[in-house]
């Protein structure tokens, strides 16, 4: 049994896949250390901090064999019996570490994203049969996993859902003044929130608005997240300007997303869907694209509504539906909060997880 594990994640951004790791990380505390980029974002959630870690920098793949000696060694030096990775592109390092290494730790991988082609050239038999295991985000991971992992190679694979936390819930007070400061008023408001960008569909959500509008609905659409594409941004504030109310980068996103009627995920192709399962928990109405990770997250018509995929037209007739008849949004609401606690409460996933790692 398993009883010291290293995270491991060298990607320098911040999103979901590396807030999970840091999230990981302090669940497990005494028994765990991490290994993070000298120069990303995950550096400022450990210092001055009580959370132990190392810092590598991300080589080229010509010097990667520098990263590989420097975690061997961190992996005697702390014994580590495990080493959990996150991001795709340190699996060769995570296998090269153990193969050097005294100890020869057991590597899992969460896989966060999705597999699209068959793995079973030279390169890739050597790395999957030093791999013990691979935890899947969701079944649709999985299943992909078997099919382009040959069998003869192929770790062992688990789904294990990425867990939210639980949120602050505001009061009706609170509620009703800030949407007064953001000027939704009595709106019908539709939210979105993630990272401003195409694939993220936040266009679809304001045509969706602006047809509502046309209808005679009273309807704002709450544009949260920062932008990767800035072009992207003035022309989504140009075109709906009347309609659509942006806060840019926000800490709160859990709060502003309790101002919502109905919260939507309209990306094209999204692995899981995280804020869905924050919505939720925040006792808001959802809508999510039919496809992919929403799919296991959403039950169409019990816990919220799916619309087809990048169809505008079909997101607003369900929004005009949800607009109309408060009664079923608090049904979806009510029962989507009760799923999304009994199944995405990160607190019970990363037990899920301590116990995988320690018995892996």
């Amino acid at each position: 049994m398993a009883n010291k594990i290293c995270e491991l994640c060298l990607s320098p951004d911040l999103g979901g896949l590396e807030l999970y790791m840091m999230r990981a990380s302090r669940y497990l505390d005494q028994d765990c250390i991490s290994i993070i980029n000298e120069n990303g974002k995950l550096k400022s959630y450990y210092e001055n901090t009580q959370y132990r870690y190392h810092t590598l920098k991300k080589r080229n793949i010509l010097l990667s064999w520098l990263n590989a000696r420097s975690l061997a060694r961190i992996i005697d030096e702390e014994e580590i019996d495990v080493l959990h990775l996150h991001w795709t592109k340190d699996l060769p390092l995570a296998i090269m570490a153990k193969l050097i290494s005294d100890r020869k730790p057991r590597v899992v991988q969460s896989r966060h994203m999705t597999m699209t082609r068959f793995k079973d050239d030279f390169y890739h038999r050597f790395l999957y049969k030093n791999l013990e295991m691979m935890l899947a985000v969701t079944q649709q991971v999985k299943t992909q996993i078997e099919k382009f992992i040959p069998e003869g190679i192929r770790p062992k694979v688990e789904v294990l859902y990425i867990g939210a936390e639980q949120p602050s819930i505001i009061s009706e007070n609170e509620r009703k003044s800030r949407r007064e400061q953001l000027g939704l008023g009595q709106s019908f408001t539709v939210g979105i929130v993630g990272r401003i960008e195409r694939q993220k569909g936040q266009h679809l959500v304001l045509e969706a608005v602006k047809n509502l509008s046309q209808k005679g609905i009273d309807a704002k659409a709450l544009i949260v997240g920062h932008a990767m594409d800035e072009g992207y941004l003035l022309q989504l504030k140009e075109e709906y300007r009347d309609i659509g109310i942006f806060t840019g980068f926000t800490n709160e996103a859990q709060t502003l997303m309790q101002l919502c009627d109905v919260a939507v995920l309209a990306t094209d192709k999204e692995t899981f869907g995280l804020v869905l399962i924050e919505a939720m928990m925040c006792g808001v109405c959802v809508v999510g694209s039919d496809s992919g990770g929403p799919l296991e997250i959403i039950d169409d018509g019990a816990t919220g509504l799916l619309f087809k995929t990048f169809d505008s037209d079909d997101l607003s007739a369900k929004l005009e539906t949800l607009a109309y008849d408060q009664q079923k949004r608090m049904e979806f609401a009510k029962a989507g909060q009760h799923k999304a606690m009994e199944m995405f409460e990160s607190q019970k996933q990363f037990a899920q997880l301590q116990q995988i790692l320690l018995k892996v």
